[in-house]
């Protein structure tokens, strides 16, 4: 007899995720991101306060196709037209850098015997939260400038390569470097076989004709070809014994290289996924990681909650000294800007944070205090960046100086 699953939880977490941004509507004075106020809540219901909702095998999976979701929509987000020539040389130098010094510090607090896991902390320094950049740059009218352009790149990078070093020495079920590397060589080649598979598609008269009459159909038959193909990748990913958040990346990835000509999908279908990933599954992912959160180890003394501070400072060494090599292109005012944007993150020290605990290497403790930093970087760095970038004069917006036309126009996204 199969035993009974009970929806409580899921309730409890459902309404946890339509309350919170219905508040935040009806008190627009209130500037704090949705994501920041989701984990607040669970963390709340959860067992280190009311002790309202456990999590449970349905929100287990809900939170892991949240998870999923989220880095889809993050892989739709890497445009390679915006990766090219000077941009990307500054954005690779700044992941450079930052790797360099997120290792330093990393290194650093594992000497003074402050966490166990250096590398996984240098690691995950180095991320930026590109969903949160964009926002903020949009509504600042600046994600066509030249600063925008720098930071939007440099985020891409530091995204991607976030995730590829996780995954590279953090994957659970595999037994070295060497042979992980091996592993994400051959998850790749399959990506890439994959794409190109599906790019031969548009060349299908028949097939492309059946896909543009189901579009908008109740078939949303490229909604439903998306989630294939982001579970597909998640379940390839688990089978190498690769990191699912490398499957779900690269999904998304493959979904926007292939709507490069705006031949395979139609103007609608990244609405569409924002409204089945932000709408249903990726406030899961948060609410539910808030009410994992251990902050009563924060406070059981020793010096979690002094991590807080360190790892905000960290952050913003780690991510926001590579925006020095902007000054001779921006000045100084958006080069600082774009340091506080760069060092923004908080959906990949989530689930890096997650993998750790997972993996025994590091302690809730620590754990929850780089998820605090993370809030509080979501919150602060932000919010200063604007207040620099309104200050300033507004630019116009800048030319793609490699093929001489107009940068695109870049969607604002929420985190």
């Amino acid at each position: 007899m199969m035993p009974e699953i009970t929806l409580t939880g899921v309730f409890i977490v459902a309404a946890i995720a339509f309350a919170v941004p219905l508040g935040l509507g009806l008190l627009p004075a209130v500037r704090v991101p949705s994501v920041v106020l989701e984990i607040g809540a669970g963390i709340l219901v959860g067992p280190a306060v009311f002790g309202l909702v456990e999590v449970d095998l349905p929100l287990r999976v809900l939170a892991l196709l949240g998870l999923a979701f989220l880095l889809l929509l993050a892989g739709l987000e890497i445009d390679i037209d915006h990766l090219r020539g000077p941009r990307l040389r500054s954005a690779a130098a700044g992941f450079v850098i930052s790797l360099a010094v997120a290792l330093g510090i990393g290194f650093g607090l594992y000497a003074a015997g402050l966490v166990e896991a250096p590398l996984l902390v240098a690691i995950i320094l180095s991320a930026t939260s590109l969903g949160i950049v964009i926002p903020v740059l949009t509504d600042a009218g600046r994600a066509g400038t030249t600063l925008g352009q720098l930071v939007i790149a440099a985020s891409s990078i530091a995204d991607f390569g976030a995730i590829i070093l996780l995954s590279l020495f953090f994957s659970g079920d595999s037994s070295g470097v060497g042979s992980t590397l091996f592993l994400i060589g051959a998850f790749v080649a399959l990506v890439v076989v994959t794409g190109v598979a599906l790019g031969g598609v548009e060349h299908s008269r028949r097939l492309s004709s059946a896909l543009r009459r189901l579009q908008d159909t109740s078939a949303q038959i490229r909604v439903r070809g998306a989630f294939l193909l982001l579970v597909g990748l998640v379940v390839v990913a688990q089978l190498f014994g690769l990191e699912v958040i490398l499957g779900a990346f690269f999904a998304g990835a493959m979904l926007r290289l292939l709507d490069r000509d705006e031949m395979m999908t139609h103007a609608g279908f990244h609405t569409k996924l924002q409204a089945v990933g932000f709408g249903i599954f990726i406030p899961f992912f948060f609410v539910t990681s808030g009410i994992q959160l251990d902050v009563r180890a924060l406070f059981s003394g020793g010096s979690a909650l002094a991590l807080v501070p360190v790892f905000l400072i960290a952050l913003l060494l780690a991510r926001g000294v590579p925006a020095i090599l902007y000054r001779p292109m921006v000045g100084n005012r958006d080069s600082l800007a774009a340091g506080l944007l760069q060092a923004t993150s908080l959906p990949f020290i989530v689930a890096a944070t997650g993998i750790g605990m997972g993996l025994g290497i590091m302690s809730p403790a620590v754990g929850a205090a780089m998820v605090v930093a993370g809030l509080l970087s979501v919150v602060l760095f932000p919010l200063g960046a604007l207040m620099l970038l309104r200050a300033g004069p507004k630019p116009a917006a800048t030319r793609d100086t490699d093929q001489g036309r107009p940068a695109p126009i870049i969607r604002q996204e929420r985190p």
